[in-house]
């Protein structure tokens, strides 16, 4: 399913809506988005952007229902229940049993991406002073103070310079010229190894970066994948079906096929641009810092391409069904890495690396503090800053149920973990960049060995027997309260 399939099947169900008025992409797109994020409202065509010389899709991932509707699935938990059936209990368990058993799994069950000699993205070309990135894409900017236009959406494509492995990955893309873009590539990040090791080579690094892609080629670019698994085959297992990919024209990788614009290009050792500020999903500008950037010398696009992008800032935003995509489907993968959790959230205030809550079926004594611990070793996960564990009778997703276990039976002075660990590049909390405070809370019942005073354990909760409780059932519509 391509970009313009997608549109036509959310348009189809009524949840696509297209604006034929001209409408500025700068700031006044974030305007009318927040309003439609707040009520939970459809995706949106910007036929007629005040920028640019296509349409505008945006919000296309603002609902986890359209979140699973672009997955080709009924809801997010149902691609979950797909990898669990692939990562069975008999692969090894672990860091390096995860990878073994997830590449194995996809490879039997799924196909590899195909190339394909010629392709939609490439049935117009433009090469060097023909192309004007500004006058052509309908690029965003998002708030007051941003540094400029952003391209966001935009998949990054890198090749390792000695090992060959692809990479493919969401960052964000500042314009800075008609032919050049900045890339946000952070340090936790595989194209930063990349480019690290062409500069250490002497070497030029190629680039491509793929705009309105197949939606589960865009979402598996964001996706957490292990080390050495493919994005193209985990979108071919998403989409139940090999992706295509084409030869760039210009730069020695390959894209989707079924792109809607694509830039090639390269990336000088050793040189850098500012890029910034930008509203980040933290809520906040992150900072003026110099990073890379790409000098295009190709642009291929469809006849009559269609430019996807996304707003970024505080929650509530289209990135918050993108994280809940990731938690529900990758849950499977993370209790192979921590057996002990039974379920987890990630509640999107916390903007998907401030807070992870996780329920265990506990078993002895300090079990949530070994639980605390292998997650800040697990991944991505490393860069979780608060860890609340709690029962398995608890449900992770529940807020209220889970604050009031944490706020009420948690002994502060002995029932939390502090450390210090990594953090995410954009935390713009920590006192150092890239690394800060953690604090983990056990919000878990106690067991006797665990010190707890009372002998009974927790006092019972106070519930009504099962009679009385009948009894109001029954009679409910006798009381006259509406």
């Amino acid at each position: 399913m391509d970009l313009q399939q997608f549109l036509a099947a959310l348009e189809a169900d009524g949840d696509l809506a297209r604006i034929t008025a001209r409408v500025d992409p700068h700031l006044e797109v974030t305007g009318i988005v927040a309003r439609v994020l707040a009520e939970r409202g459809p995706a949106l065509l910007f036929e007629n952007p005040a920028r640019g010389q296509m349409p505008l899709a945006i919000n296309l991932f603002g609902t986890e229902r359209r979140m699973a509707r672009a997955l080709g699935a009924a809801s997010l938990d149902e691609i979950g229940a797909r990898i669990a059936e692939l990562v069975r209990p008999e692969l090894p368990r672990g860091f390096g049993g995860l990878r073994e058993a997830l590449g194995k799994a996809m490879s039997l069950r799924s196909a590899p991406p195909r190339r394909v000699k010629s392709a939609p993205c490439q049935q117009i070309v433009r090469r060097g002073g023909a192309i004007d990135l500004a006058e052509l894409l309908p690029g965003i900017k998002a708030w007051p103070d941003d540094g400029g236009v952003f391209l966001n959406m935009g998949l990054t494509h890198t090749k390792h310079p000695e090992t060959g492995a692809r990479n493919l990955g969401m960052y964000r893309l500042q314009l800075q010229d008609p032919r050049t873009v900045s890339l946000h590539w952070q340090i936790h990040k595989d194209s930063t190894s990349h480019a690290a090791a062409a500069e250490r080579r002497g070497e030029r690094l190629p680039v491509a970066v793929a705009f309105g892609c197949p939606p589960a080629v865009s979402y598996a670019a964001s996706a957490p994948l292990p080390a050495g698994i493919d994005e193209y085959l985990f979108a071919g297992f998403l989409a139940r079906e090999r992706i295509e990919l084409v030869d760039c024209v210009s730069v020695p990788l390959q894209v989707p096929a079924a792109a809607q614009v694509v830039l090639e290009g390269w990336v000088e050792p050793g040189e850098r641009l500012p890029e910034g500020p930008f509203g980040d999903h933290t809520g906040y500008y992150t900072p003026v810092e110099p990073f890379p950037y790409l000098r295009v010398e190709t642009l291929t696009m469809r006849s009559e391409p269609i430019f996807q992008s996304i707003v970024v800032g505080r929650p509530p935003q289209e990135d918050g069904p993108l994280g809940k995509a990731t938690e529900r489907i990758f849950l499977p993968l993370i209790r192979m890495m921590v057996p002990d959790i039974v379920d987890y959230d990630l509640p999107e205030a916390g903007a998907f690396h401030n807070c992870v809550i996780v329920s265990i079926d506990k078993r002895f004594p300090k079990h949530a503090q070994k639980v605390m611990s292998a997650i800040w070793g697990a991944g991505l996960m490393s860069l979780s800053k608060l860890i609340v564990v709690v029962d398995a009778d608890c449900d992770v997703h529940d807020y209220a149920e889970v604050a009031w276990r944490a706020f009420g039976n948690v002994d502060y002075s002995r029932d939390v973990l502090h450390s210090v660990g990594p953090v995410d590049q954009l935390d713009h909390a920590s006192y150092e960049q890239f690394f800060g405070g953690k604090l983990g809370v056990d919000a878990t019942a106690k067991l006797p060995a665990e010190g707890y005073r009372r002998d009974g354990g927790w006092p019972a909760a106070c519930v009504l027997d099962p009679a009385t409780k009948d009894l109001v059932d029954r009679r409910w519509s006798e009381y006259g309260i509406a």
